[in-house]
C-alpha cells in the first residue's frame, strides 16, 4: 500500500492532559482521508502537529517519505493548508491577499490565477474581500491552501458555518481535487454526513484516540455487525444507510466514553 502520511504513536500532552493519545494513521496517496470525532477529540492538534505548528510530546510522522522535524522546510513545501477560519485583509482584493502568500512561499504569479481558477472565483479576484460572501472566504482560503498546486491538503473544517448551499459547493469541491491535479486530501469534520459524501477512508477520533480506522465500506460491514445497518447493495435505501452510519459512529464515541468513565471510577 501506498501511504504518503503515517503517524507513528503520535502524542499530544498539555501538563495532565493528553489531546493526542498515540495515534497511528495511514493514509494513502491520492486519497480523501476524514478525520471524524466530536469537538476536542484531538483533529486539530494532530494536523497542527503535521503542519509543524505544535510539536509531538511522544511519537513520530512521516510525509511523502520525509520525516519531521529534520525534513520540515520540505514538508511544508508540498503541503496546502486550512487551519481553522482563514483571515485576509477585507480592504484588499481576493487576487492581492494570495498574492503576498504568493511571494512569502517564493512562487510563480500565474500560481494565483491558477488557484482562483480551481476554486472558482476567477470573476471575483479583483472584489475586495470584506465584500465576499463567507462561502467566497472560505473558497478563498481553499485558494491560498493550493496556491501552486501542492501534493497535499489539510483542511480543518472547511465548511464551518456555511448555509447548506455553501456547504454543498466546497463539498464538490473538495472531492474533485484529485481528479484535477492529483492530491491527497486530510479533511477533518464532527459531520459524518458530510464526511461520507467525500472521504474514501476515514479515521474516528474520541479525547484523542483513534477508535477506527478504514474504508467507508469496512465502517459499513462494522455497522452491519453490530445490528446498526439492516440494508446493503445497489437497492438499500441510502437515506437510510446513512442513518446507520451515523448511529454506528455515535455508538463507538458513547461506547468509548462509558469506558473512559468506568476506568475513572476503579
Amino acid at each position: 500500500m501506498d501511504y504518503i502520511i503515517t503517524t507513528k504513536q503520535l502524542t499530544k500532552r498539555y501538563k495532565s492532559f493528553i489531546a493526542v493519545d498515540n495515534v497511528s494513521l495511514n493514509i494513502q496517496k491520492g486519497s480523501i482521508y476524514g478525520f471524524l470525532g466530536p469537538n476536542g477529540a484531538g483533529k486539530s492538534t494532530i494536523m497542527k502537529m503535521l503542519l509543524g505548528l505544535t510539536a509531538p510530546t511522544k511519537g513520530s510522522f512521516t510525509i511523502d517519505g520525509k520525516q519531521f522535524p529534520n525534513d520540515r522546510l520540505s514538508i511544508l513545501k508540498e503541503t496546502g493548508s486550512f487551519i481553522e477560519s482563514p483571515s485576509f485583509y477585507g480592504n484588499l482584493t481576493g487576487e492581492e491577499n494570495l498574492d503576498i502568500i504568493r511571494r512569502i512561499l517564493g512562487i510563480h504569479r500565474n500560481s494565483v490565477k491558477d488557484a482562483l481558477e480551481l476554486v472558482g472565483l476567477a470573476e471575483f479576484g479583483g472584489r475586495l474581500v470584506k465584500k465576499y460572501s463567507l462561502g467566497m472566504k472560505q473558497r478563498l482560503g481553499l485558494a491560498g491552501a493550493m496556491l501552486g498546486r501542492p501534493s497535499i491538503l489539510i483542511l480543518d473544517e472547511p465548511t464551518n458555518g456555511l448555509d447548506p448551499s455553501g456547504i454543498h459547493e466546497i463539498r464538490n469541491l473538495i472531492k474533485s481535487l484529485p481528479g484535477l491535479y492529483k492530491c491527497t486530501i486530510l479533511i477533518s469534520s464532527h459531520m459524518l454526513s458530510e464526511i461520507e459524501l467525500m472521504a474514501d477512508h476515514i479515521g474516528i477520533l474520541n479525547h484523542g484516540r483513534l477508535l477506527f480506522e478504514g474504508s467507508l465500506d469496512e465502517l459499513r460491514k462494522n455497522a452491519l455487525q453490530t445490528g446498526f445497518a439492516t440494508q446493503s447493495g445497489p437497492d438499500a435505501d441510502n437515506k437510510t444507510g446513512a442513518a446507520n452510519l451515523e448511529d454506528m459512529f455515535l455508538s463507538m464515541i458513547d461506547k468509548d466514553n462509558a469506558g473512559r468513565k468506568q476506568r475513572g471510577k476503579l
